[in-house]
C-alpha cells in the first residue's frame, strides 16, 4: 500500500524512498515488531480466558512438560500471522503476484493449523484434525501455489529444478515439478510443526531461514546481482524480502512472549503457516534444494520422526530415546535452554552455508 506513495515523488524527495525494496523491508520489519509488542499481551490474556486448561500436553512426552508447560495457552501463531499479513499488505507492492502466492499459502496453512489447535483445546485432548484431512488440504493449497508460481516464472525456468553450486544447471522435471513443489511446501510446513516442541525452538530457526531466503530472493530478483552471482534471474522475487522482513519482525514480537518459560505457544496455527511460507519462497525463487540446507534443522527433526517410526515398526526397537530429536536430547539430560540455544546456533551455521551456495559456482 505504502509503495504507491512513490508516485508522489519527483525523484529527489522523501517519497522516493518508497520505491526501494530495502527501505520498505525495514518498514515492514518494524511495523510487524510493533504489532507484536502492542497486541501480544492482550492476545495472551484473551487466549488464557478462552483456554482454561491451555494446550493439552502429551502424556507420552517428556515427564517435565506435564509440570512446566501445563496451562500455557496455544494459538499464539495468530499474533505472528496478524503482524506478518498486516505489515506485508502495508509495505509490499500489491501488484506483485509473488506476494499474493505467499499470503495464500501462509493463510491457508494457518487456517489448517488453527482448526487443529481449536479442536485440541475445545476437547482438551491432543487429538486435533485427522492427519489425512490436514495433509489433504495442505496438498491442495500447495498444488495451487505450485501451479500459480509456474505461471508467473520465465518460460525457460518453468518446471525446472535449479541445482545449487553448478552454474546454469537445470533439471527439467516436466509435469513432475508440481508434485515435487507440493512435497517441498507441505514437507516444510510439517517439518517446522514437528520442531515446535520447546519454548523458542521453532521460531528462531524459522526467522533465520526466512532472513536467508529473503536475501536470496532479493538477489534473484535483481538482474545485476543475479548476473554477478550466476543465479537464475526471476523478475519480481525481490519483493519477497518485504514478506520475510515482516515475518522476522512478527517472529521477534512473538518470541518476546515465547522465550522460556513461554507465556504462549505458537501452536499449529503458527508452525504450519511459517513452514508453508518457507517452502513457497523456495519454490518461487527456484531454491528448493537450498531450502533443505538452510532449513536443515527442520529436515533433521522430520527425519528423526520418520526413522523412529519405520525402525520401530520393523524391529520393535527405537533409534532415539524419543522423537522428534529435541526430545531425545531432553531424555539425555540436556536442559531446555541448552537444546534451544544449540539448535539456534546450528540453524545459523546452516543459513551461512546456504548463502555460500550463491557465490560458490
Amino acid at each position: 500500500m505504502f509503495y504507491w506513495l512513490a508516485s508522489l515523488s519527483d525523484g529527489g524527495d522523501f517519497f522516493n524512498l518508497f520505491r526501494y525494496i530495502t527501505f520498505r523491508a525495514g518498514g515492514a520489519f518494524f511495523t510487524a515488531l510493533m504489532f507484536g509488542f502492542l497486541f501480544g499481551r492482550p492476545l495472551i490474556d484473551l487466549l488464557r480466558r478462552r483456554q482454561r486448561n491451555g494446550q493439552p500436553i502429551r502424556e507420552d512426552g517428556p515427564e517435565s512438560h506435564l509440570v512446566t508447560k501445563a496451562g500455557t495457552p496455544t494459538m499464539g501463531g495468530v499474533l505472528i500471522l496478524g503482524a506478518l499479513i498486516s505489515s506485508t499488505l502495508l509495505w509490499a507492492r500489491l501488484d506483485n503476484p509473488n506476494i499474493w502466492i505467499l499470503l495464500f499459502v501462509t493463510i491457508g496453512f494457518g487456517l489448517i493449523g488453527f482448526a487443529d489447535d481449536y479442536r485440541k483445546v475445545s476437547r482438551n485432548n491432543t487429538k486435533g484434525v485427522s492427519g489425512r484431512l490436514r495433509m489433504g488440504f495442505g496438498l491442495v493449497i500447495a498444488l495451487i501455489a505450485a501451479w500459480w508460481a509456474a505461471q508467473i516464472q520465465p518460460g525457460e525456468l518453468r518446471h525446472q529444478l535449479a541445482i545449487p553450486v553448478f552454474k546454469d544447471v537445470l533439471l527439467d522435471l516436466g509435469l513432475l515439478y508440481y508434485p515435487f513443489a507440493m512435497i517441498v511446501i507441505v514437507g516444510a510446513a510439517n517439518a517446522v510443526n514437528l520442531t515446535d516442541g520447546l519454548d523458542g525452538l521453532a521460531i528462531m530457526p524459522a526467522m533465520i531461514a526466512a532472513g536467508t531466503l529473503g536475501v536470496i530472493a532479493y538477489f534473484v530478483g535483481n538482474r545485476f546481482f543475479a548476473d554477478y552471482l550466476g543465479v537464475h534471474y526471476i523478475p519480481g522475487t525481490g519483493e519477497i524480502l518485504i514478506f520475510t522482513a515482516a515475518l522476522i519482525g512478527g517472529g521477534l514480537g512473538f518470541l518476546w512472549y515465547n522465550a522460556p518459560p513461554a507465556a504462549v505457544f505458537m501452536g499449529d496455527t503458527g508452525s504450519l503457516a511459517l513452514g508453508g511460507a518457507l517452502g513457497a519462497i523456495a519454490v518461487l525463487t527456484k531454491h528448493e534444494i537450498v531450502l533443505a540446507i538452510v532449513g536443515g534443522l527442520f529436515v533433521v527433526e522430520a527425519l528423526s520422526v520418520i526413522i523412529q517410526v519405520l525402525y520401530y515398526k520393523r524391529t520393535g526397537k527405537r533409534v532415539f530415546l524419543m522423537a522428534p530429536i529435541h526430545h531425545h536430547f531432553e531424555k539425555k539430560g540436556w536442559s531446555e535452554p541448552q537444546i534451544v540455544i544449540r539448535f539456534w546456533i546450528i540453524s545459523l551455521i546452516l543459513a551461512l552455508i546456504g548463502l555460500a551456495t550463491l557465490k560458490v559456482r
